[in-house]
């Protein structure tokens, strides 16, 4: 049975090879420690194989990691559905709602310490109110009943716990001026909407918003809307998140990292500064 993405299995069996090569033990007594074949520990290193979050933790007994940041973080990574520690997150109550691939980006962003997002067409779910996030699921899941479509929005709330959390996630969302524009759920709730991102960039320093205005012209953003996620302690797990209509596209390799982080950066040298950011957004809410 496969736990997570293949993604994350790569990732996570990376960390804990480079984890064994600390110890300075070998496969083999790796697996003799934890009273394994040798076959599966391969086969977790090189991610051919899921593991299971409780595995993990003996794996990381043998090697004598103790930092607790790292052990909840790679145990996380493991994160089986039906699995003890699994339970204790709050999305697997929604279990039988959510596509996998949803629970999983709701994972990764429990997890991760920092965010860096460009979005295109909505404001980022991190920073949606609840009506605003109603309009939303309404419009991408037509037809689907009230009590279905509360139950998104429930879970779309609760994810914003990670903003308020110690420490809390660092986001800095890149908005295209069409984002603040489109009247989603009509423009009373438009309005309040803007109200807010004005309120969350005025008022938690780890929300950094910046307005790539019409003015700008052609930008790199133009290909689509991407999600960066970057994990505490390790550098490698980093990863890069497309959504599509029916599936999410994870890209691990340095290459995209490096080209996706670039864009980012460029996105943000052209895109108005915080400051002007929320007068510029104010700016709209006043009109609407």
């Amino acid at each position: 049975m496969q736990y997570g993405p293949a993604v994350r299995r790569r990732k996570l069996g990376s960390e804990l090879r480079a984890l064994r090569d600390r110890a300075g033990l070998t496969s083999g007594e790796a697996a003799q420690l934890v009273g394994w074949h040798q076959s599966k520990v391969s086969r977790i290193e090189t991610g051919r194989s899921g593991v299971k979050p409780a595995d993990v933790g003996l794996l990381l007994d043998a090697y004598e990691v103790r930092d607790r940041q790292l052990r909840a973080l790679l145990e996380a990574l493991a994160g089986a559905d039906g699995d003890r520690t699994q339970r204790h997150q709050w999305w697997h109550a929604y279990k039988g709602l959510l596509p996998p691939a949803y629970r999983d980006f709701i994972s990764l962003e429990s997890q991760a310490c920092r965010l860096h997002t460009l979005e295109t067409s909505v404001v980022p779910g991190l920073l949606q109110t609840p009506d605003y996030a109603r309009a939303v699921t309404r419009a991408s899941l037509d037809g689907l009943p009230q009590e279905q479509v509360d139950s998104f929005v429930e879970v779309r709330l609760a994810r914003q716990d990670v903003l308020h959390g110690d420490p809390p996630l660092e986001l800095s969302a890149v908005l295209d001026e069409a984002v603040l524009r489109r009247p989603v759920g009509g423009y009373r709730v438009m309005a309040r909407q803007l109200r807010h991102l004005v309120d969350l960039g005025g008022g938690l320093p780890q929300v950094r918003l910046q307005v790539l205005p019409y003015a700008a012209g052609a930008h790199i953003g133009l290909s689509g809307p991407f999600v960066i996620f970057s994990f505490p302690n390790i550098a490698d797990l980093d990863v890069v998140v497309l959504d599509h209509l029916t599936s999410s596209l994870y890209l691990e390799r340095k290459e995209d990292l490096k080209a996706y982080t670039e864009a980012f950066n460029s996105l943000r040298e052209h895109a108005l500064s915080p400051e002007d950011t929320l007068e510029f957004i104010a700016g709209i809410g006043d009109g609407t």
